[in-house]
């Protein structure tokens, strides 16, 4: 990696500087004296800031909590939670956090699957960054700012209220971060025609681990690589993305349909998988999969398994149902399942609400549910057999109906055309499905944790090797952590980083190791930095 003298310079004279404050940390009571500190530089925070000793720290704690495993009252909470409106208070906030030895967490959505944004066993702040909710759209270059604060479902809403020609392939459901999503490449539905979220990202405003605002410019092409599917969390502030937006149709078209083992789903699955990753790009069909009860299931116990096929088709619905009645007929797909709608609107329809809910619900940020669960998933380049998807379901019927979802993503399309050195994000071309696993720890949280650690198990043989591969934004502790208190190796990072991202992971290190060497910006699962020749 290439990186200019005088970049170089200005990193060691300000990590001389750091390592010259580090002994401060050991004050007594630095929450307090953090306080003080925010409070010099940025005067007018005061009504941004949240202490346990405010009635609202809990309520604004707890808002965004999207896992709700990590509400708990043993949970460990931050010290302070500070809602910046501005650039310079979030200056303040990274210069006062390593003033006092304090972990900052950055939350954006606040759907990180391990609660990594508002979590840490380590004193800590929150840098909840919900009111950056810049939306800058220019109809001359169809691009947009949009700040990272901002929410799928937001940005969706503005995006439908300048055009009816244009969206973005981000995520599915509203409430999700866009900061969040971007940083870990963002996939979505119409990920086989435009790709991810983040290959449409064009420039990019940062704030850094000493306080500098950099764009696209000015901090250089690979720290612009790295934030755009290296992970949240591990290389600075993004406060705002420059998104090239992309064409849609004037009319989609959409569909949702049941299947369950009456109805021989396990056949149909079968099929879905051979050529769902191979339908025209304009096609996605995404499916979910969970444990119900059925009158009509032959079991004693009344258990089938259902899926849900749901898919969006960039045009009319003739020419939807014309590649199905090509490639898979097997589905069953009728006009009478198809709805034509706007773009918009079928983004509403894909977050989960009914067809012709008003798009307004996209701003809703508490109307989607927020379950307690553990999620892993993993990477498949073939089809699972039939006998390998009948053991699935034999797994699924151990556990109370609608208590674990499956999903299954399928890739090809655009995703065969990139190469997986692009982004930091390398599941391109050859990858087949992405299959995520969710079990709901409502009760019996010991029990369904233990459960889809044995699915995972299971599906060994069935997934990616060498390594088996994982999506970052779902991240996952159980493949390994960095460690807790000083450096960490490039062998334990490599145990849960080459998952992610594969032979990425090494330039993600050495950049990471240029532009914040001291790991101001970290987590269990953050890019850590690693002196040349350690790896």
């Amino acid at each position: 990696m290439k990186s200019s003298v005088s970049i170089c310079f200005v990193l060691l004279m300000l990590t001389i500087s750091c390592a010259s404050s580090a002994a401060v940390s050991k004050d007594k009571n630095p929450p307090k004296k953090f306080l003080k500190c925010i409070n010099r530089y940025s005067p007018e925070i005061s009504g941004l800031v949240y202490t346990p000793q405010n009635s609202s720290f809990i309520p604004v704690l707890n808002s965004t909590i999207n896992n709700l495993r990590f509400e708990k009252p043993d949970t460990p909470k931050p010290l302070v939670i500070i809602r910046p409106v501005n650039e310079s208070q979030i200056q303040t906030v990274i210069r006062c956090s390593k003033k006092y030895g304090l972990e900052m967490r950055i939350r954006s959505g606040g759907h990180s699957f391990e609660g990594l944004s508002y979590v840490s066993h380590v004193p800590f702040v929150v840098l909840d960054i919900i009111n950056l909710k810049l939306f800058s759209f220019d109809a001359e270059t169809e691009t947009a700012w949009i700040g990272s604060g901002l929410t799928n479902g937001e940005l969706y809403y503005r995006i439908g209220q300048k055009s009816d020609t244009l969206g973005f392939p981000s995520g599915l459901f509203a409430n999700v971060g866009v900061g969040g999503i971007l940083s870990g490449g963002g996939y979505g539905i119409m990920m086989r025609k435009h790709g991810l979220a983040a290959d449409h990202v064009i420039d990019a405003r940062l704030i850094d681990a000493y306080g500098r605002i950099l764009d696209r410019k000015s901090m250089g092409e690979d720290w612009f690589w790295a934030i755009r599917g290296g992970g949240g969390g591990s290389f600075g502030v993004v406060l705002s993305w420059k998104v090239k937006l992309i064409k849609v149709p004037k009319i989609v078209t959409v569909y949702k349909v049941f299947r369950t083992i009456e109805q021989n789903l396990t056949s149909i699955f079968y099929k879905y998988q051979e050529v769902a990753p191979r339908l025209p790009k304009e096609l996605e069909i995404k499916a979910d999969g969970q444990c119900v009860l059925s009158n009509a299931s032959a079991r004693a116990d009344k258990k089938t398994m259902t899926f849900l096929f749901e898919a969006l088709y960039l045009g009319r619905a003739d020419g939807m149902l014309s590649a199905m009645e090509g490639q898979f007929p097997e589905l069953g797909v009728k006009r009478e399942d198809c709805f034509e709608v706007s773009w918009i609107q079928a983004m509403v329809y894909m977050s989960g609400f009914p067809l012709f809910t008003p798009p307004e619900i996209l701003l809703d940020l508490t109307v989607l549910p927020r379950p307690a669960f553990k999620s892993n998933n993993d990477y498949t380049e073939v089809p699972i057999p039939v006998e390998g998807l009948e053991g699935i379901w034999d797994l699924m019927y151990e556990l109370p109906p609608t208590k674990v979802t499956l999903q299954f993503t399928p890739y090809g399309g655009r995703m065969d055309e990139v190469s997986e050195s692009a982004l930091p994000f390398p599941y391109r071309a050859g990858t087949w499905f992405k299959f995520n696993r969710f079990a709901e720890t409502d009760t019996d949280e010991a029990i369904r944790m233990k459960w889809i650690k044995k699915l995972a198990k299971y599906l060994t043989p069935y997934v990616t090797k060498n390594p088996r591969s994982a999506y970052v934004n779902y991240v996952d502790l159980t493949m390994g952590t960095n460690n807790p208190k000083g450096i960490t190796s490039y062998k334990r990072a490599s145990k849960w980083g080459k998952r992610y991202f594969k032979n990425n992971f090494d330039r993600l290190v050495k950049i990471k190791s240029v532009v914040d060497p001291e790991n101001f910006f970290r987590h269990e699962q953050s890019i850590p930095p690693i002196p040349a020749g350690k790896f």
